[in-house]
């Protein structure tokens, strides 16, 4: 029997390299002469470093950064040698797990740490460097990462602009002289959000980022000026790009900045661990997140392994934290298994992760190795 265990992170709780040990841990105890391998996914967002630094072999490289509110933290990207690869979350530096939630500053926060690791790298001697958006703490547009790699933006003064949202709206001129040159630069999302409107980065998610009614005005008129004076002085307007209004809109920044391309955070992934080929090679697919619901659908990880395993004919097993009753999303997967195996609270669930996706494993090998004598 070999099984693909190929999970996405449980968010708060486990990576999806810890996931995946978790999941083989459990398989083990009940099937030790299962070939288990390991695919750990990611789909663009936390996570996504470390599991392509996982399967590519590559190392952590730690550096200094600002955090979404301005204050110095050891920050880190994965880089990977033989390809002067560097990969970087942008909620490494950006996230919103830098902030208690009474510090969340929409009209504040902003992405200039992102810069930073994106302006390190560089340096570094990257020829290409890959960005995973997701998990942000900001609704910037991407202005405080062009800070840190040398735009300037300027009032109608000519003064210099604090790169944050709250000053957007002052926006008047941007200038791009003492801007660094860049090596070839991917963002990995997946959201499909334009910049603006009622599906855009505002509207959708900058409440979960502390944003009141009247913040969300604020944001979206800044960020209306932001690509008007974008499109004036940098000559490219992508506001309507789908995906642009990934993390705060640190996409559209990246395509207006730095050139960016915007794919898929799970094809990338998906093309870089060869994971079609492995799951054609595979007798049974093992895939899991968090919380299994309606959005899996919408470009996440498990949905994405679950359609090659479909492609392919091979049976795909699912653990989730939690599962919504949605006939869409059981039509996608053979089983789902929640590890959730005892009352307890939501602290304890994520605190104990690997132990209740372990266990629930576990349980799923003696059914499955049940059938087989069947």
């Amino acid at each position: 029997m070999k099984i693909l265990v190929a999970p996405d992170k449980f968010k708060g709780s486990l990576s999806a390299v810890a996931a995946a040990e978790a999941i083989s841990a459990g398989f083990r105890q009940v099937w030790p002469e299962a070939e288990i391998t390991h695919a750990p996914i990611a789909d663009g967002g936390e996570g996504f470093a470390d599991a392509l630094r996982d399967a590519l072999g590559g190392e952590w490289v730690v550096t200094r950064a600002l955090d979404p509110i301005g204050r110095e933290v050891e920050a880190r990207y994965a880089w990977v040698e033989a390809e002067k690869l560097a990969i970087i979350d942008m909620s490494e530096a950006s996230g919103l797990w830098r902030l208690q939630a009474e510090e969340r500053a929409p009209l504040r926060a902003n992405t200039f740490g992102t810069g930073q690791l994106i302006r390190h790298a560089a340096e570094r001697g990257a020829r290409k460097i890959l960005v995973g958006l997701g998990g942000s703490a900001t609704t910037d547009g991407g202005i405080g990462m062009a800070a840190a790699l040398g735009y300037e933006f300027l009032t109608s003064d000519g003064e210099d602009l604090e790169p944050i949202p709250g000053n957007l709206l002052a926006l008047i001129r941007i200038e791009h002289e003492g801007a660094m040159d860049l090596p070839e630069i991917v963002a990995a999302c997946d959201v499909q959000n334009p910049l603006l409107g009622p599906r855009g980065t505002t509207q959708v998610f900058s409440p979960q980022k502390g944003a009141n009614e009247r913040d969300m005005v604020a944001l979206e008129e800044g960020l209306l000026n932001l690509a008007d004076v974008v499109a004036s002085d940098l000559e490219c307007d992508f506001r309507d790009t789908p995906g642009a209004g990934a993390a705060g809109g640190i996409a559209f920044g990246l395509l207006s900045f730095c050139g960016a391309k915007i794919c898929s955070g799970f094809d990338l992934v998906a093309e870089t661990l060869h994971l079609e080929d492995r799951i054609a090679a595979s007798d049974l697919v093992v895939t899991g997140e968090g919380r299994i619901d309606g959005q899996t659908l919408e470009g996440k990880g498990p949905a994405g392994v679950a359609a090659l395993a479909r492609k392919h004919r091979k049976p795909v097993l699912a653990f989730a934290g939690s599962i919504a009753e949605n006939a869409a999303v059981g039509s996608h997967f053979d089983a789902l298994c929640a590890i959730i195996d005892e009352p307890v609270s939501l602290d304890i669930a994520m605190s104990r992760g690997a132990e209740f996706l372990a266990r629930s494993a576990a349980r799923a090998a003696r059914v499955l190795h049940l059938g087989q004598r069947l």
